[in-house]
């Protein structure tokens, strides 16, 4: 069947550079966006509830920027002013910019990774007396807990704030007027079925992004027809062009 409709599971991309954009036009087809999955924060009495307390810690491992957001939100909603002292890992460089929002950058311990959890084990057997806090999602990739058991550190995992499903079917009636949708997240295919409880796949073809993205995608019944990343195809626009052709 002709592809002449395919569904993003993101917003809708800032400016007009993006590959998405130039997939339109090459083969003629019309590409809408629209976020499955938003982020809920949480509140000082959620972090209670973990019994949580800030002033506990030496040193925060940050692997997302909405950890950071989060971190910094409950931190100032809690009344707990951050210790110039405090010292950051995080998973990339772009996190660790991203901390400039909040604090002075050049007057802080920060120290980060290349791009993978794995790339913070060093980092952490450097300052393996920290007492070290997590703050995550309540959906976490299990490579990073991985890493840092590997590492032998003393961390405490916090879910600051949750992955949810959006209402996708107040502004998309009718899944079935696409001929394809794509998934970046399991919390993605979880909102597919949130939205729309009687889905039944049957033409629709599934591009999928991430091995984790793919098990639960197939543990829901759906065929997946296309994947990233590959060799071959390293991004999902990259394997949304190869599929299309």
């Amino acid at each position: 069947m002709k592809i002449k409709s395919v569904l993003i599971s993101l917003s809708k991309p800032a400016g007009d550079s993006s590959p998405y954009f130039d997939i339109e036009k090459k083969h003629k087809i019309k590409i809408d966006f629209c976020p499955f999955i938003h982020v809920q924060g949480a509140d000082a009495k959620d972090v209670r509830l973990q019994k949580i307390d800030f002033s506990n810690f030496t040193a925060i491992i940050f692997t997302s920027r909405n950890a950071i957001d989060h971190f910094f939100r409950l931190a100032d909603e809690m009344r707990f002013t951050v210790p110039d002292s405090m010292k950051y890992v995080c998973q990339s460089e772009a996190i660790a910019l991203y901390l400039q929002r909040y604090i002075v950058y050049r007057k802080r311990k920060i120290y980060f990774g290349e791009k993978e959890a794995e790339d913070m084990i060093p980092l952490l057997k450097k300052n393996p007396n920290e007492k070290y806090l997590l703050p995550t999602s309540d959906v976490l990739n299990q490579d990073i807990p991985d890493a840092l058991d590997k590492s032998g550190v003393d961390y405490t995992r916090a879910i600051l704030f949750r992955t949810v499903s959006s209402d996708v079917a107040s502004q998309i009636k009718d899944i079935k007027e696409y001929d394809a949708l794509v998934f970046f997240s399991p919390s993605g295919i979880k909102s597919l079925f949130d939205n729309y409880k009687d889905f039944k796949q049957e033409s629709i073809s599934i591009g999928i992004f991430g091995h984790s993205t793919k098990q639960a995608a197939e543990e829901a019944g759906l065929t997946v027809n296309f994947f990233a990343p590959t060799k071959e195809s390293p991004s999902m626009a990259k394997a949304l062009d190869d599929f299309l052709q």
